[in-house]
């Protein structure tokens, strides 16, 4: 099957993440797609487990003739979910692009402005696959999907490309805090390193993100009828819009880059009896992640002086470590691999701090290795994604390049 008649048909099964249902997977389309994976794997030739969750994994066994190698098992992760900024059936096109704006939605005026998008002219003679201007494109995590099932067809129709033992692992709910990686039994593995392909452009790799954690927190007030309520309402909006204002003005998402880490104030909603809040802390460094978690929990501690005991009340919960704290001496090499796989296939690589979290991060914390590698495409989470049809099939050309030069030269 042609790569971007098989990303196509990925992007056709809806797969939105639902944030808070409370079951893993959130979406009956993740065990849907799932399911297809999985035949799929099948028919490539792999041992195929369907675990728990709609977790699935499939196992290509070695091809290396003899005993006397050790070949270290290379892990692949991808993950099922797309984000919920839209939930809607997507329809991808693929256009071929010569330069200018893209018409996305001609009857809903929809257009990728190349103004806006300036990157757009790197891909000039490309075809690129894009929205119709009303969903995101799915290739957070599709095309990743699409870019390991080519490989494992590359492998299964070249059988003189020699390799190692395999892992091909899809896992549900990436988006809404990177739930399947946890719910994941890395051990069950035995894998020696993995890899992610959840990074944007051509060239990019990740191994450096944030340390994150998340607050959630509710303020309690006291309702009173308007026409007596001096001195008896309590106002739990205000409260939350008081506790808001007091964190760093400076230091929210929409005003950092970087390295910089910031405070994301997520969600709001409630009443005057109680407003409930959802907060992120992000930073680089654990020294400034502990900064930020003591800074919260200072501003409640201040927050119940000023207004009264319990006023406020916060729940924290951590989320993800900096995979780079995994990432050090042996464990290095995977990054190192990757880096010279990209440049023997004629991609220049580019090493990134990456302003978010990713299964990987998870994985390495459990203890496999996991840097994190592009997948070719841009604008993640907008309706304004697009995916290079070049940059999908390089990212799958890297795959299998990585896995012969992981067979070739074997480290312990």
């Amino acid at each position: 099957m042609d790569i971007v008649e098989r990303f196509l048909n990925y992007t056709r099964i809806n797969t939105t993440t639902v944030p808070g249902v409370g079951h893993l997977p959130s979406s009956a389309g993740q065990s849907v797609l799932a399911r297809l994976l999985a035949g799929e794997l099948r028919e490539l030739g792999l041992y195929v487990e369907e675990r728990d969750h709609s977790i699935v994994v499939g196992t290509l066994r070695s091809n290396v003739a003899g005993k006397d190698r050790a070949i270290p098992t290379v892990a692949w992760v991808a993950h099922l979910d797309t984000s919920s900024e839209y939930n809607t059936d997507t329809k991808a096109q693929v256009v071929q692009y010569e330069g200018g704006d893209i018409v996305l939605n001609e009857q809903l005026q929809v257009v990728m402005r190349s103004s806006d998008f300036p990157e757009l002219s790197r891909y000039a003679g490309d075809r690129i696959i894009v929205t119709d201007g009303t969903s995101l494109l799915g290739a957070d995590n599709k095309s990743a999907i699409a870019e390991i099932m080519h490989a494992m067809q590359t492998l299964q129709l070249n059988p003189g490309i020699e390799h190692g033992d395999v892992k091909v692992v899809f896992v549900p709910d990436e988006e809404i805090g990177l739930l399947g990686a946890k719910a994941l039994d890395v051990k069950s593995l035995n894998a020696d390193f993995a890899y992610t392909l959840d990074c944007c452009e051509i060239g990019e790799i990740v191994h450096e993100n944030w340390n994150a954690g998340e607050f959630h927190i509710t303020f309690h007030g006291q309702t009173a009828h308007p026409m007596s309520a001096k001195g008896k309402l309590r106002n739990a909006v205000l409260f939350a819009q008081q506790f808001i204002a007091m964190l760093p003005a400076g230091e929210r998402p929409e005003y950092t880059e970087n390295r910089e880490g910031y405070y994301w104030v997520k969600s709001i909603q409630g009443t005057v009896a109680e407003t409930r809040t959802v907060l992120d802390i992000r930073d680089f460094t654990q020294a400034g992640f502990d900064h930020r978690h003591r800074f919260v929990d200072t501003l409640v501690e201040s927050f119940n002086q000023l207004h009264g005991a319990q006023t406020v009340t916060a729940a924290y919960q951590p989320m993800y470590r900096n995979v780079a704290d995994s990432l050090q001496g042996p464990n290095h090499y995977p990054v190192q691999l990757a880096l010279e796989a990209m440049q023997a296939i004629g991609v220049s690589p580019k090493s990134i701090p990456m302003r978010g979290g990713y299964d990987g991060a998870v994985l390495s914390e459990k203890g496999l290795p996991c840097p994190n590698l592009f997948c070719g495409a841009h604008n993640f989470h907008s309706i304004y994604e697009f995916l290079p049809v070049r940059s999908l099939e390089k990212a799958s050309e890297m795959v299998v390049e990585i896995l012969q030069r992981a067979a070739r030269a074997p480290q312990d």
